[in-house]
C-alpha cells in the first residue's frame, strides 16, 4: 500500500526530474492536487510535533494513544488528531514487533571437515499432524558422508531432550571435535553450553539470519521436507516418528548423494 507520503514523495520527484507539471504528477500517482499542496506546507508545521513524538516515546515503546494523552497533558494546544496524523505519517507504529536482543556469539567459518565425526551439524523443522497439532524435529548429520545420525520427532524440544538425544548418539558414534548449529535458544542455553564444556566439545555457531552458514544440514532439512514432511499425513507423533525412522534408514543406506559420487552415506562411510 503506498502511503500519502510516499505519493508526495513521488509527486515531488515527477515534478523535478521530469519537468512534469504539478497537476499531471498528481495524476500519474492518483494523488489529489488539494491534499498534495495542503502536504507542501506541512513538514514545517509538523517537525515541532514530531520532535515532542520521539521525546515520549524515547522511553519506552508506547501505543498511539498513550502518546497522545501524554502530549496533550504536557501540550494542551495539540489537537489529538494532528498528534495521530504525525504519528502515523512518521512510522512511529507498534506494529513492527522489535527483535529480542541475543548475544553476538563467536563464529567459525565453515568448512566441510576431511575426516568423518570432526563436525556435527544439526537443525530444527516444524510441521504439523493431520488434526493441527505441531511438532518438531531434530535432525543430525554427519557432513563428510551426509549420515544422517539423528532424526527425533516430538511434540517440544527443550534443551534436555536435545542433550538426552546427542548422549544416545555419542554411545555409538565417535565423539565429533565441535558441532554447528544457529543461535537458538536450546544451542545458547546455560544447560547446553555446559555440556558442550563437560565433553570437550567445541561450538561453531553460524552467524543470526545466515542458514548457509550451516549448508549440509539445510540441504538434508530441504530433502526431507519434499520427500517425508510434505509428502505424508501424519496421524500421531509416533506415526510420523516412525514413517521418518524408515526414510533415514532409506536415505543412509539405499539413496545416492551425487556430492559422494552417486554413493549412499553408508557406503562412502565405508
Amino acid at each position: 500500500m503506498v502511503t500519502p507520503a510516499q505519493k508526495q514523495q513521488s509527486v515531488a520527484y515527477q515534478t523535478e526530474a521530469h519537468k512534469a507539471s504539478h497537476a499531471r504528477a498528481c495524476r500519474l500517482v492518483s494523488q489529489s492536487r488539494t491534499q498534495a499542496y495542503y502536504h507542501k506546507k506541512m513538514p514545517a508545521k509538523d517537525a515541532e510535533v514530531k520532535q515532542l513524538i520521539a521525546e515520549v516515546t524515547a522511553h519506552g515503546r508506547k501505543g498511539r494513544n498513550q502518546v497522545i494523552a501524554q502530549l496533550q497533558r504536557k501540550h494542551p494546544c495539540l489537537s489529538a488528531s494532528k498528534i495521530r496524523r504525525v504519528y502515523q505519517k512518521e512510522g512511529f507504529s507498534l506494529y513492527q514487533r522489535l527483535k529480542k536482543r541475543r548475544l553476538n556469539h563467536p563464529v567459525l567459518p565453515h568448512e566441510i571437515p576431511l575426516a568423518p565425526h570432526t563436525e556435527w551439524a544439526m537443525d530444527f523443522m516444524s510441521d504439523s499432524l493431520n488434526c493441527g497439532k505441531r511438532f518438531r524435529t531434530f535432525n543430525v548429520i554427519e557432513p563428510t558422508t551426509r549420515q544422517c545420525l539423528a532424526l527425533h520427532i516430538a511434540p517440544s524440544l527443550p534443551t534436555t531432550r536435545v542433550i538426552a538425544q546427542l548422549e544416545m548418539l555419542l554411545q555409538t558414534h565417535p565423539k565429533p571435535q565441535r558441532i554447528r548449529t544457529d543461535n537458538g535458544p536450546e544451542f545458547t542455553s546455560k544447560h547446553f553450553q555446559l555440556w558442550l564444556k563437560e565433553n570437550n566439545i567445541q561450538w561453531a555457531a553460524i552467524e543470526k539470519g545466515k542458514p548457509q552458514q550451516n549448508p549440509i544440514v539445510e540441504r538434508f532439512n530441504r530433502t526431507f521436507r519434499e520427500e517425508v514432511l510434505d509428502a505424508n499425513l501424519f496421524t500421531s507423533i509416533a506415526h510420523a516418528q516412525e514413517l521418518a525412522s524408515h526414510w533415514q534408514q532409506y536415505y543412509n543406506c539405499e539413496r545416492p548423494h551425487m556430492a559422494l559420487n552417486n554413493k549412499t552415506p553408508m557406503e562412502y562411510a565405508a
